[in-house]
C-alpha cells in the first residue's frame, strides 16, 4: 500500500521509534517537545485518523490495551521493521529535495492588487509586527532549559530554522513596506 506521506505520520513514526506510546502520549509528546509548532495535533480526531491509517498500511501495530482508573482504556502502538524503513525514506526524501507546499501568504500576495498600496503597507506592516513577537517566542524557545540544562541544538534544530525564515519573512517585508511607502512600488487598485 502506498501510503502519502505528512508531517503528523513522520512525527508518529518518529515519536514510536522511542518504544511504543498510546495516542494520547504521542499528542502530548508532540506538545512537550515543541513538535506542535511544526506538527499540527490541535485536532485528537486528525491524530486517531492518522494512527488508524498507518495501522492499517502495516507501519504501525496495536500492540497492548493499558488500563489507568484515571482514563479510559488506551491501546498502545508498535512502530513496525516496515514503519521504520518508510520513516528514515521519508526523513531523506524530506530533508534532500525542497518541495513547493503552497503556503498562504504567497498566495495571498498573489492578489495584492487588489487593495491600495496604502492598504497593502498597512497589512503588510501589521503582519511584520506579528513576525516581530514571534521572533522574539522563537528566541526564548532557542534559550529554554530542562532541568536547569540547556536543550541540546539537535532538538531545537526547527526552532532554529523557524527563526531563520521569520527573520527573512521579516526583512523582505520591511523592504516591500518602504517600496510601497515611497511610491518606487505601486499599482492601481482592483482586478488586472
Amino acid at each position: 500500500m502506498t501510503f502519502r506521506r505528512s508531517p503528523l505520520a513522520l512525527a508518529i513514526l518518529g515519536l514510536l521509534e522511542n518504544g511504543p506510546l498510546h495516542p494520547y502520549g504521542i499528542q502530548r509528546l508532540i506538545k512537550q517537545w515543541g513538535k506542535d509548532q511544526v506538527v499540527n495535533v490541535g485536532q485528537r480526531t486528525s491524530l486517531y485518523r492518522m494512527i488508524v491509517r498507518l495501522e492499517e498500511a502495516g507501519l504501525i501495530t496495536a500492540g497492548a490495551t493499558e488500563r489507568d482508573e484515571r482514563y479510559p482504556e488506551r491501546t498502545v502502538y508498535h512502530l513496525t521493521e516496515d514503519g521504520r524503513t518508510v520513516c528514515r525514506e521519508w526523513l531523506a526524501e524530506i530533508l534532500t529535495t525542497p518541495r513547493n507546499e503552497f503556503p498562504e501568504f504567497p498566495a495571498a500576495l498573489s492578489f495584492v492588487m487588489l487593495v491600495t498600496p496604502q492598504t497593502a503597507a498597512e497589512l503588510l506592516a501589521e503582519r511584520r509586527d506579528h513576525l516581530t513577537k514571534r521572533i522574539a517566542e522563537l528566541d526564548a524557545e532557542l534559550t529554554l532549559e530542562v532541568e536547569g540544562a540547556p536543550i541540546p541544538r539537535f532538538a531545537l534544530l526547527e526552532t532554529e530554522y523557524q527563526r531563520a525564515v521569520t527573520v527573512a519573512e521579516a526583512e523582505w517585508i520591511d523592504g516591500i513596506v518602504d517600496d510601497l511607502t515611497t511610491g518606487s512600488l505601486t499599482w492601481k487598485p482592483g482586478p488586472v
